[in-house]
């Protein structure tokens, strides 16, 4: 059986149409999706800082970006900053190993919703995480992962899209 079309053609763009808005709308049903993964206990560590493009939030999250990431990612519609909440409380753990795994399931479950809807997202942290860090003075236990670029992609996907084959998955690293 084949992959599922959405997962094959997904890509993450270097190009967003910078006069694309993403509706409220749209990132209400883009955050349903993600509030959907699965995560260890159904503990639900992430949260998403959501920064449109026009608004004060852009503008806080843009001057921390690396020169390498500021020459495209604040084209695009939405940067949204994630986060992990690694430290739990009333358990017998006081760290979750899971959090950033959790987080990451989320974030896929954000990314294909949003491929289905034509948008695109490119996952980066090519910023100043702790200046950011700083900025945004998430609460007790929650850190700051990575970021989202989302937005209408405006280059076609790559003719090429190399993958490792499945057999080095299964193989690699231990050899």
């Amino acid at each position: 059986m084949p992959v599922h079309p959405l997962l094959a053609s997904r890509f993450s763009p270097l190009l967003f149409d910078p006069e694309w808005t993403v509706t409220e709308e749209d990132v209400d049903v883009l955050l349903e999706a993600a509030r959907w993964a699965p995560s260890a206990g159904n503990s639900q560590p992430w949260a998403y800082f959501v920064a449109r493009q026009g608004q004060p939030e852009h503008d806080r999250v843009v001057q921390h970006l690396a020169r390498s990431s500021a020459r495209w990612a604040p084209t695009a519609s939405l940067l949204i900053v994630t986060m992990a909440h690694r430290y739990v409380e009333d358990t017998d753990w006081a760290y979750s190993d899971f959090a950033d795994y959790d987080l990451g399931q989320s974030v896929a479950h954000l990314t294909l919703q949003a491929h289905a809807m034509e948008l695109a997202c490119r996952q980066f942290r090519a910023f100043d995480l702790e200046a950011l860090t700083k900025d945004l003075n998430p609460g007790p236990g929650w850190h700051i992962v990575s970021m989202i670029a989302v937005g209408r992609p405006a280059e076609e996907p790559p003719a090429d899209r190399a993958r490792r084959t499945t057999e080095s998955l299964r193989t690699a690293p231990w050899d």
